[in-house]
């Protein structure tokens, strides 16, 4: 049996997956944000379908596309929902399928639960911390029932630290500081292999073993890392600030991120 919410959110990550794949599967038309960021109608969408389930759990949400709510209020959240309804909106745009619906559930600023869907391969990733268990599943229809999911996940198992090292790098934001930090690895006598990846699917690379390291050495969000951190701390990896050489916490003052590491 899954744990209530995470079994809400899953059902909201997939739905939100169709909707999504509906605006992929047509003419893509691309708006600027503010911040000069992309955003296109299935953001939107998406967004639209995440409120709308998540909003029965009487929960509140931080959602990237959500007018956010001030902090003021926010910190006498004990729990929230933090979403980004299409993370990775560059590589939607390019159609290269990295592309995920990232939604978590924290409390008292640590993740509880995480989902990542990436609907253009329709994979699942999730993780219910208070159990120590994350799984991926691959599914045949944005449809699935629950129990066929349960039925067909596998264990997400990180990899074993050796000499050899596969460091995740971000499809469309790879900078010097990143590049930096590589060669310190090799200076150290480490093999390194960069392998390139869109959106919070980085995080899951980690956490199922295809990699060894993800250094995010730019800006990101909380909706950003939120899901992400929940799959990686529920099988040991750990996501660090560089800045306080802790764990990332959510719900904060402020909802950017300080530069971090992805490692066991």
């Amino acid at each position: 049996m899954l744990n209530i919410n995470l079994e809400v959110a899953i059902k909201t990550a997939l739905e939100a997956g169709k909707a999504i794949m509906k605006v992929y599967d047509s003419v893509i038309r691309v708006e600027h944000k503010d911040d000069k960021s992309p955003l296109t109608q299935a953001d939107k969408d998406a967004n639209d379908v995440i409120n709308r389930y998540l909003k029965l759990t009487n929960i509140p949400i931080i959602s990237e596309e959500n007018k956010q709510t001030d902090y003021s209020k926010r910190k006498k959240w004990n729990k929230c929902w933090i979403v980004d309804p299409v993370d990775g909106t560059k590589e939607f745009i390019k159609r290269n399928g990295e592309f995920t619906v990232n939604i978590a559930l924290v409390k008292k600023g640590k993740p509880l639960l995480g989902v990542i869907y990436a609907p253009a391969i329709k994979t699942l990733y999730a993780s219910d911390n208070e159990k120590q268990e994350a799984f991926k599943a691959v599914l045949d229809t944005h449809n699935e029932e629950t129990q066929t999911i349960l039925n067909i996940k596998t264990k997400l198992t990180p990899k074993e630290t050796t000499d050899f090292v596969k460091v995740v790098g971000s499809r469309s934001h790879m900078n010097q500081e990143t590049l930096d930090y590589v060669e310190t690895l090799k200076r150290g006598g480490k093999k390194v292999e960069i392998v390139s990846k869109g959106s919070s699917l980085k995080f899951c690379l980690v956490a199922e073993g295809k990699a060894d390291l993800y250094p995010r050495f730019a800006p990101t969000m909380e909706w950003d890392t939120a899901a992400g951190q929940a799959i990686c701390e529920a099988v040991g990896i750990r996501v660090v600030s560089n800045d306080t050489r802790q764990t990332l916490l959510y719900n904060k003052p402020k909802l950017s991120n300080p530069w971090f590491l992805v490692s066991k």
